[in-house]
């Protein structure tokens, strides 16, 4: 699952989200678009040091006759997912309480920020722009705002949710995600290698990417309700990589069979957004840190297996 499940999910993610791309393109030149994804792949080995050693230091201290801090209960069950502010709570001085609390708010708030305005962004321009194109800027300014405000309703609704699937915070956040990046991972990667593949064959894939990642959604939401034996379980009860991966080979062989099966687009700026080995120019100094990169992933992988 991580081998081949967790990287369909990084394509996703690295290389479709509006989140991360707006970054990219918001470079000035192709060179420095390359370099700062580069430096955010090391930046994101970060998170393995703030995210996951504080919970394994938390377990440290909460076992054993020798503990010396607790976590909160609930319905009879110790809240792991609150490790690292109960190291805050329960260790750290109070004026480091306060630095610590108003540190995680403001990258909270930040992250929150740029993914609502990249969201609005994104329907305000590429959907209602399309349908209205006479539209004033100062409408459009306004559809924005309102899209982020259903933007933040939605994502409070789908808080109840996220108790109902089994699994640690993380875990939640990245099961879901699977149910839904496989599809537009297939149309991104097979789209930049084959320029073969045409809209049909992608809004087939995306449609039934689609479907399939909600009916393991509502099979995992009421999974206590299913025979254990039959099918449907199985679904909802197969590893959220595993599933992501089964889902993505499901759609690129609907995207290759549907292109293959309709007529080509005919685009003559197709060679410009399809990969070619004699245009990427990539110098020697981001193929040493992109090697580096994979070595350091290798030892990390090596070390903590």
């Amino acid at each position: 699952g991580i081998l081949f499940g967790a990287p369909i999910l990084g394509v996703w993610y690295w290389c479709t989200d509006q989140f991360i791309v707006q970054r990219v393109l918001a470079a000035k030149d192709l060179e420095n678009a390359r370099k700062g994804t580069i430096f955010a792949g090391y930046l994101k080995m970060l998170p393995l040091f703030i995210f996951v050693l504080p919970g394994v230091i938390a377990y440290a201290l909460s076992t054993g006759p020798d503990a010396v801090i607790s976590f909160p209960m609930v319905d009879g069950k110790e809240q792991y997912d609150a490790a690292l502010p109960v190291l805050v709570m329960q260790l750290l001085p109070s004026g480091l309480k306060g630095l610590v609390v108003a540190g995680l708010l403001a990258a909270l708030m930040s992250s929150l920020s740029s993914v609502f305005n990249s969201c609005s962004a994104l329907f305000t321009i590429d959907i209602y722009k399309k349908y209205y194109p006479q539209c004033s800027e100062k409408k459009l300014v306004v559809v924005g705002q309102i899209a982020t405000v259903v933007l933040v309703i939605l994502g409070l609704a789908w808080i109840p949710m996220l108790n109902i699937i089994e699994g640690g915070l993380f875990q939640k956040l990245q099961s879901i995600q699977a149910y839904i990046a496989p599809p537009i991972a297939a149309v991104f990667l097979l789209g930049l290698f084959m320029k073969r593949i045409n809209s049909n064959g992608a809004m087939s894939s995306l449609l039934t990417g689609a479907f399939i990642g909600v009916v393991r959604l509502v099979l995992e939401l009421n999974k206590s309700a299913l025979d254990v034996n039959g099918f449907f379980y199985y679904v909802a009860d197969i590893n959220f990589l595993h599933f992501a991966l089964i889902m993505f080979v499901l759609c690129s062989i609907i995207l290759v069979g549907v292109s293959l099966l309709t007529k080509s687009d005919e685009n003559p700026n197709l060679h410009l957004v399809t990969y070619s080995a004699s245009s990427l120019g990539y110098k020697r100094i981001n193929a040493l840190l992109t090697a580096g990169l994979l070595l350091i992933v290798g030892v990390i992988w090596i070390v903590f297996s």
